[in-house]
């Protein structure tokens, strides 16, 4: 019997936030921004169903306002997107697994662009070729 897609949305949230919160890094930073865990859920919940079909529960416009102003680094995207690229894969069904995929990179790229400090230019010396 095929799994009630948002049940399936749950129970990947649920599971990405248990491996994250095994993590080292990603653990202590979620444990002291996120008050009310089942709360949250819900949200994330509603986020992925509006994301994954279309559903119109989640409210709270863009996902970045809420996350611009946590101190991360490249690994902190890095450590997320293995916790739910593994999640994905043990609870959304195909159809949703792959949606879920593209639509996290595209997430990812678009926060790593506005919450990273850009790349130190290398200089060249003077006269060295381009």
């Amino acid at each position: 019997m095929k799994q009630d897609p948002e049940a399936a949305i749950m129970a990947m949230v649920r599971r990405f936030y248990a491996l994250s919160l095994e993590d080292d890094l990603l653990g202590p930073m979620f444990r002291a921004e996120i008050s009310d865990f089942d709360e949250h859920y819900g949200i994330v919940a509603d986020f992925w169903s509006h994301s994954l079909l279309g559903t119109d529960r989640y409210k709270r416009g863009t996902p970045y306002t809420h996350h611009v102003g946590l101190k991360v680094e490249e690994v902190h995207f890095d450590r997320w997107m293995a916790a739910f690229e593994q999640a994905v894969g043990e609870e959304l069904p195909e159809d949703l697994a792959g949606l879920a995929m593209q639509r996290a990179r595209h997430m990812t790229e678009s926060f790593k662009m506005g919450m990273l400090p850009l790349p130190t230019p290398k200089v060249r010396p003077a006269g060295a070729p381009a």
